[in-house]
Parts: C-alpha cells; sequence; structure tokens
C-alpha cells in the first residue's frame, strides 16, 4: 500500500488562453491535514476539481492510495467547495439523505450515520427545515455533515471556515482535528494563515500555476527563519557580542529592556545565551521563528 493517499505528478491544466497547473507535483501523506496555499487565481482550485474529477488535466497523472484515480474513488472522497451548493427548497433531513445516497450508502446506513451528526452538532429540530429557512452558518454545518458522512479516506475543505462565528468555526475545527484522529486524510485549502498555524501538518503552496514549496510545516518555517532572538532582561547594559549582533533595543513596561538581537551564521541558542548570561539577567530569551504570514508573502515574492 501506498504511503501517500494522493499523489499528483506534472499535471498541466490549460484554459483557452490562460494555463491554471504548469506541471504541479504534490505528494500528500495519510493521516495528516494538508494545507493547499496559495493567492487568488494560482491554480489551487483547478487542482481540487481534477482531484474530485469534476474536469480533466491536459497532461499528468493522479494517483489514489498508489492506484491511477477512477470513478470508484467518488466514494473514496468528501469534497466541501467553497462556494456553497445546497437545493434551498429541500428539507434538510431528506437533503442530507439524498446526499449520503450519492455516495454509496443505504438509506439504513445514512439514517444511523445522521442520527450521530444530528446528535453531535446539537440539530436534532432541524430536520423538517427548509435549507432556505436556514442562516448561512447553519448551511454550513449541513454541509460538513454532507462532505463527511460517508468517512472518506481523504476530504477535501475549501475555506471550510467562511461564515462560521467563533464557536462554530472552534467546533468545527474540532471534528477536523478527530476526522483526522480516526485516519481520514484533510486537505484544506484555505487564506488563513492562521488556521494553517493551529492545524495543519504539512503544507503547498503554488502560486501563478506552480508548486512554490512543499513539505512539512514544521521544516518550512525553519527554512524562513530570521535567526533573530527576542531577549528581554534586566540589571545592566548590553552589548554586541561575538555570536550576535543588537538589532535594536526597547522598554517594557515594568521597565525591562527588551532587545532584538540577530545571530552570527552557524550560532546555536545556546552559545548566544550563555554570552548574555555573562552581561545581564535574562527574564526570557526566544528565537523568532518565522510565521506561516511571513512565509507565505516570502515565498509568493520570490516566486514573482
Amino acid at each position: 500500500m501506498s504511503e501517500n493517499i494522493l499523489e499528483v505528478r506534472n499535471v498541466v491544466k490549460n484554459y483557452a488562453n490562460h494555463t491554471a497547473l504548469s506541471e504541479v507535483s504534490l505528494s500528500v501523506p495519510k493521516g495528516v491535514i494538508y494545507g493547499l496555499l496559495g493567492p487568488n487565481g494560482a491554480g489551487k482550485t483547478s487542482l481540487i476539481r481534477i482531484v474530485n474529477q469534476i474536469t480533466a488535466p491536459d497532461a499528468g497523472d493522479i494517483l489514489f492510495d498508489g492506484k491511477p484515480l477512477n470513478e470508484h474513488n467518488i466514494y473514496e472522497i468528501g469534497y466541501l467547495p467553497e462556494e456553497r451548493g445546497l437545493y434551498k427548497k429541500m428539507k434538510v433531513g431528506e437533503h442530507l439523505l439524498y446526499l449520503a445516497r450519492l455516495k454509496g450508502l443505504n438509506k439504513d446506513q445514512a439514517m444511523e450515520k445522521l442520527k450521530e451528526w444530528f446528535i453531535k452538532f446539537d440539530i436534532k429540530t432541524w430536520w423538517d427545515k427548509h435549507i432556505e429557512d436556514l442562516s448561512k452558518g447553519m448551511q454550513q454545518k449541513i454541509q460538513f455533515v454532507a462532505t463527511v458522512l460517508h468517512e472518506p479516506k481523504l476530504i477535501i475543505l475549501d475555506e471550510p471556515f467562511s461564515g462560521f462565528d467563533p464557536i462554530n468555526a472552534t467546533l468545527i475545527k474540532d471534528e477536523i482535528l478527530e476526522l483526522k484522529e480516526k485516519g481520514s486524510t484533510i486537505i484544506f485549502s484555505t487564506h488563513r494563515m492562521e488556521s494553517v498555524e493551529e492545524l495543519c501538518d504539512y503544507i503547498a503552496l503554488i502560486n501563478n500555476s506552480k508548486k512554490v514549496l512543499e513539505g512539512r510545516k514544521s521544516d518550512i518555517k525553519q527554512q524562513y527563519k530570521s535567526n533573530t532572538f527576542t531577549v528581554e532582561f534586566e540589571k545592566g547594559a548590553l552589548k554586541d557580542g561575538n555570536s550576535y549582533a543588537i538589532q535594536n533595543v526597547s522598554t517594557t513596561s515594568d521597565g525591562n529592556q527588551l532587545a532584538v538581537i540577530k545571530a552570527v551564521s552557524g550560532v546555536q541558542g545556546n552559545q548566544i545565551l550563555s554570552e548574555l548570561m555573562q552581561q545581564v539577567e535574562i527574564k526570557l530569551f526566544k528565537e523568532d521563528v518565522a510565521s506561516m504570514n511571513d512565509v507565505f508573502i516570502k515565498a509568493v515574492n520570490q516566486s514573482n
């Protein structure tokens, strides 16, 4: 069996006068939350549509669990598109039953799973409500249930927190983490870098139809670190050392000094800390790790 649930190999997608994807290759390991990032128009949605077999690539291959993607894989994939779509005149219960049957569940299986979700989301009174009578956030909940009801191996979520208030966003976030714990792989397409920080294990960044970055989030953040440290101290004055240079110093609200220092290339934090402790009394010492927002902006600017 493959270690990857999804492999995208040299995929090309052209429209009339626009290249959406240019030789894009990605590997999505099993059991992870995989962030698919990129500016608007970068090619993310084109790739997601190809994986869902809504459109076909002009060149390249897609493997699902080690085998060429085929029409039966739709029963093993759950997709929540950014542009939500429910039949407004249908009732919630009959709509979810209909969508569950499309994903291969029989009526009894669907009813059993729906009962669980209706209890979990505290929506037991919604069964006979019409979709059009629900708020946008309530409709989002229904569509999320429809996406994961058949317990797919791969779940693709395109901006899943759009339209949710903080309480329901937290509810969905917890469900995403639980689905991962149960063995699902989640591809998570978003512009919200705070969600990527919180949830993703791996990321890929697409810009101008090409893959710019891919790998473990922690490894990529290490690549983009600035080699700077923040030091809070009292008692004494700080001077440039053999292992670092001071970039700026300010005063905190409680009267301590706060310095940003840049490490000499190849120097480790312990060496810097040892040198600092000979000069001042340290209250805080931490490496300034690149945020996903920093990584996104730098990687996109470099690729442009």
